[in-house]
This record gives structure tokens, C-alpha cells and sequence, in this order.
């Protein structure tokens, strides 16, 4: 059965001055294949006044489907993406940042390899392709290939960015899966488990990065770095369950 609805995963923290304008660049993408949007945001118990942008935003277009689900506390990153992977009800989902950093105009550039058959997931390098890449962080950009590299030794893949936001899936796939990370840990945990199933068709395909510095609202830090480390080592040797009951 050929892709209906795309769900667009939006975990937001704290993102009152960029949510609105993220919602206006997915609203103007046209997807190919003839796919419909769904939008999930999920508001990780924000101080700044996201909620109330978005509940402004829904009301002033009232013909765009946005769902809003609100965490009773802040629960960090990968909680806010479990809960949206639970409430999504497209055929497709991909995760998208409420910064600006990733150009939802992309998003046809990871549906093709799906639409046209020859894949199950999909995801967004910032390392490969002739796009435009903000210069920001050395080490930074060191620590993402490093974390890459230890995912592939554990993985057998040879993904070239592990850490990307852009990440696609098929529902069905991603719905099976048993969820640990509540923080920055996501990353390398879906990327062990989606590893796992049997036959699984993962592409990668170039994509922009107009990255923010720590100033501009930045969250990733090195705690998450390290914590990305046990996690690569935790669900690829010592907890090796993937599947929901």
C-alpha cells in the first residue's frame, strides 16, 4: 500500500521565538508522491511561552492538521519524540527540530528513496552532499563523527551522521520499537534498534545545516556526548531488546 500521510514529529523546548516560523516552512513544501502532512508537536513543559505561540498558531490556521500534546513536566528530547512517535498516525515519520537548523523544504529529498521502493528509512547527512552547511563548532563536528563511527563499529553501517535530526521512517517499523532515552540518547539508541530488524533498508542522503550557536539557543552539550557513548554500548551489548511487548 503506496504512502498516504507524513507525520512530522516536533519536539519543542523553549522554542517561543522560532516555533512559528518552522510551522510556516513545513506549511509551504509541497510533498511529492502526492503525501499529506500531519503535524505532532509535542511542548516538553516550556517557560517561555511556547505553548501559547502554538495554541495561537493553531487557532490562526485552522485548516492545517497540528496536534499539540503537553508534558506535564520536562521530560527531555527522546520523551517528547516518544510520545510523538505514539500520537502519529501517517505512514511516514520524521523528526523535526522547532529551531531553524534543518530546511523542512528537504524533506522530498528523503521521501524519494521510500516513495520510489527501495527504502525503510532514511536518513539526513550534514557530512555528505554540495548543500549549505553552516561553520560553527571544530570540536563539535569532531564528537558527531567520532560518536558516528563507534555507532557503525557496533551497527555495521556506514552512516556518515548518526547525530542528524532528519530521520525518516516507515510507521510501522518505527511504532515496533521499545524506547529507553529520554534525552539526546535517542540518536544512538533508534539507530541500534532500527539496525536490528531483519532486512531493514536504511539510505542516506545529503542534506543543509544552518546550525545555532549555544547564544542562538543551542542545547546539546557534552554531558550528551558521553551519555551517547553508553548509550551506543548499552543497546548494542547490554541491552539488546528492541521490540514493545
Amino acid at each position: 500500500m503506496e504512502p498516504q500521510k507524513l507525520s512530522i514529529l516536533i519536539p519543542a523546548y523553549n522554542e517561543a521565538k522560532t516555533i512559528h516560523l518552522i510551522l510556516d516552512k513545513i506549511a509551504e513544501v509541497e510533498l511529492i508522491g502526492g503525501l499529506t502532512k500531519e503535524l505532532v508537536i509535542v511542548n516538553d513543559c516550556s517557560s517561555d511561552g511556547t505553548e501559547k505561540r502554538v495554541v495561537e498558531y493553531i487557532r490562526e490556521h485552522p485548516g492545517r492538521d497540528i496536534k499539540l500534546f503537553n508534558q506535564p513536566v520536562n521530560m527531555g528530547k527522546g520523551a517528547a519524540l516518544h510520545k510523538g512517535i505514539e500520537l502519529a498516525t501517517g505512514d511516514l515519520i520524521i523528526v523535526q527540530d522547532a529551531d531553524l537548523e534543518y530546511d523542512p523544504h528537504e524533506y522530498n529529498i528523503l521521501l524519494k528513496p521510500v516513495l520510489e521502493g527501495f527504502a525503510d528509512v532514511v536518513y539526513g547527512s550534514r557530512f555528505m552532499g554540495g548543500n549549505p552547511h553552516r561553520i560553527l563548532f571544530f570540536w563539535h563536528s569532531i564528537g558527531n563523527k567520532l560518536l558516528t563511527f563507534i555507532s557503525n563499529m557496533f551497527t555495521n553501517l556506514n552512516l556518515t551522521d548518526m547525530e542528524t535530526c532528519y530521520k525518516l521512517f516507515r510507521a510501522e517499523i518505527i511504532k515496533k520499537i521499545r524506547f529507553r532515552e529520554n534525552r539526546f540518547g535517542f540518536e544512538p539508541e533508534v539507530t541500534s534498534k532500527i539496525a536490528r530488524f531483519k532486512g531493514i533498508r536504511i539510505y542516506e542522503v545529503g542534506i543543509s545545516y544552518y546550525g545555532r550557536t549555544y547564544e542562538e539557543g543551542k542545547k546539546i552539550g557534552m554531558k550528551d556526548a558521553f551519555r551517547a557513548v553508553w548509550c551506543i554500548l548499552k543497546y548494542n551489548i547490554f541491552d539488546r531488546k528492541y521490540l514493545r511487548q
